[in-house]
């Protein structure tokens, strides 16, 4: 479920009309839900009925200081892949005790930042950044708290580009090597074990692979204990796919995965780590655009829109499907035609949608790309020197605009010229 409805003919957000939002702050712009939010947060935490759990937005989802606040007053923690998504974090004031650093490549830089702030644990992934991370904890005299992402070696079948738990995959230390990981984790001084970290991939939508990565780790767990391993934590990583086509598949509702989470590996007494990001914030997000023309080619109707793919990454990238709706509510008997939902960059990939039925429209309509509160303003660039896309974030019957558009000085302004060109 999520906050845009039709509201006296008018798409809404919740209690502001899209209208209001496009005439206020123009297109293209995201727009969020708080209530949408808040609810996807409280159902999917609410799943758990098991004690000790930890829900981590996954920041690389939406990093908007105010989208991460509204989470971490609902409970969320973060679960981070960069320096810059932990200082976000921590100014969105999610407690660094609820912060959990993933990633295959963080720096020593970025291991002593963490470590200063007190975050709850690294999710190492392979023997050398152990390594580093030890030598980082040495140099301040203290412990690392860890947990070794394993990788699984399991199909989530899922896009390619978003699988990250198969053999092949850049991600987390060969199942083979796990216990010699772990044996060198525990003979490292500065290094405190505390737990075993899985991530197979994004927008699963069959419980299976869940469940089958989930029983290797139970597997692992028993192992370690019984090889003297002390294991405290499980990261069960994020991944619960969201609806985004109408009428196709439906993924699993969080109630069955948390069910399925705490039959498989609750009686183990660890803490439950988990870190959701697409199920959270996908589908709380829309971005406004507006038609510039209906063209016609010689066999296709295009519907040339003042968003492009550098402000939603998702169509070019993954070949993805987004929901499209009018702002200007249709009639119900109204025809369909078919058009494709294209963007002014000069790349064919810049497509939202190909022979998309649509009822009638016309230059100056404004359309609402569902879907795009993950993985959308945080992909967007400036390619073809187009400026950042500007966030708004609705509660009720008001909005705020979370980022601003970006202006052509500033833009400009981050290139500098070299003093033999002056």
């Amino acid at each position: 479920m999520d906050h845009f409805q039709y509201k006296n003919g008018i798409l809404h957000a919740e209690n502001v009309s899209l209208e209001r939002i496009a005439a206020e702050v123009a297109t293209p712009v995201y727009c969020y839900s708080t209530a949408t939010l808040e609810r996807h947060f409280k159902v999917f935490s609410g799943a758990f009925d098991y004690a000790d759990t930890l829900i981590c937005f996954a920041v690389k989802a939406n990093s908007n200081l105010a989208v991460l606040k509204t989470l971490g007053r609902a409970g969320a923690g973060a679960d981070v892949v960069s320096e810059g998504e932990l200082r976000r974090a921590l100014a969105a004031d999610i407690p660094p005790e609820r912060i959990v650093f993933s990633g295959v490549g963080k720096t020593a830089a970025e291991m002593d930042f963490a470590m200063e702030a007190g975050i709850h644990q690294f999710n190492v992934e392979s023997e050398t950044e152990l390594r580093t991370l030890n030598g980082v904890a040495g140099s301040k005299a203290v412990k690392a708290p860890v947990s070794l992402r394993i990788n699984p070696d399991i199909d989530a079948k899922t896009h390619e580009k978003i699988s990250t738990g198969k053999a092949e995959n850049k991600f987390g230390i060969p199942w083979s090597r796990a216990m010699e990981a772990y044996r060198l984790a525990a003979s490292l001084p500065h290094i405190d074990v505390v737990g075993v970290d899985v991530h197979i991939g994004s927008q699963l939508t069959e419980l299976a692979p869940f469940r089958s990565a989930f029983e290797r780790v139970v597997e692992l767990v028993k192992s370690l204990r019984a090889a003297g391993h002390s294991i405290q934590r499980i990261d069960l990583g994020g991944g619960l796919g969201i609806p985004y086509t109408e009428g196709g598949e439906v993924p699993p509702l969080p109630a069955a995965y948390g069910a399925m989470i705490v039959e498989v590996v609750g009686n183990l007494g660890c803490q439950l780590i988990l870190e959701p990001g697409r199920l959270i914030a996908g589908n709380a997000g829309i971005l406004l655009t507006r038609i510039l023309y209906i063209k016609e080619g010689e066999n296709r109707r295009f519907a040339i829109l003042d968003a492009a793919m550098n402000d939603l990454m998702r169509p070019a990238v993954y070949d993805a499907y987004h929901g499209i709706l009018p702002v200007a509510e249709p009639k119900p008997d109204s025809p369909r035609e078919e058009y494709d939902f294209v963007g002014p960059v000069c790349e064919t990939a810049d497509l939202f949608a190909k022979s998309r039925p649509a009822p009638p429209l016309q230059e100056g309509d404004l359309i609402a790309i569902k879907s795009a509160g993950a993985y959308g303003a945080v992909m967007s660039s400036t390619y073809n020197t187009r400026l950042l896309v500007p966030e708004t974030l609705v509660k009720g019957d008001q909005y705020s605009v979370i980022r601003p558009r970006q202006n052509y000085d500033i833009l400009l302004g981050l290139d500098k010229i070299p003093s033999w060109l002056e």
